[in-house]
């Protein structure tokens, strides 16, 4: 993984982190101990996703942009179909408290894409290379 990348990395996890200690702070006390516990694996749910989609990403990016998007595209609707398998499988589980579960993901979700929004904005990358960038009308030396 690149600088940017374990910035981007650190600013959208903290805030998922935080999101899943409140979420299981405020379970525990409503719903019990199986609140707590789905709180836990909603949050540790997202934060794998969500690593494993910006390791795949970061990777295909060291390629090329055409295999990055390829990679966010794909990793984005494995994903889908992997939560969608996950959560049928998970709603008759009765260790945790399912509602809970769904929730604290949903949440965690949130917070880690406001936080990739957060670091993205902060970050000075190039968006284009000036190297192969041409200006119309110009002669090339």
């Amino acid at each position: 993984m690149q600088v940017n990348d374990v910035r981007v990395l650190k600013s959208a996890a903290l805030p998922t982190a935080v999101v899943g200690l409140v979420a299981a702070i405020v379970s525990l006390f409503a719903v019990g101990a199986s609140g707590a516990l789905g709180a836990a694996v909603g949050v540790l749910l997202v934060a794998v996703f969500f690593t494993i989609g910006l390791v795949a990403v970061s990777w295909a990016g060291r390629i090329s942009p055409t295999a990055m998007f390829a990679a966010a595209m794909v990793s984005y609707l494995l994903k889908v179909i992997v939560i969608g398998i996950l959560l049928q499988v998970f709603e008759g589980i009765g260790a945790w408290h399912f509602p809970t579960f769904a929730w604290t993901v949903v949440a965690g979700t949130i917070a880690w894409i406001a936080g990739e929004v957060w670091a993205f904005t902060r970050l000075k990358m190039l968006y284009v290379d000036d190297s192969v960038a041409k200006a119309p009308g110009r002669a090339e030396p």
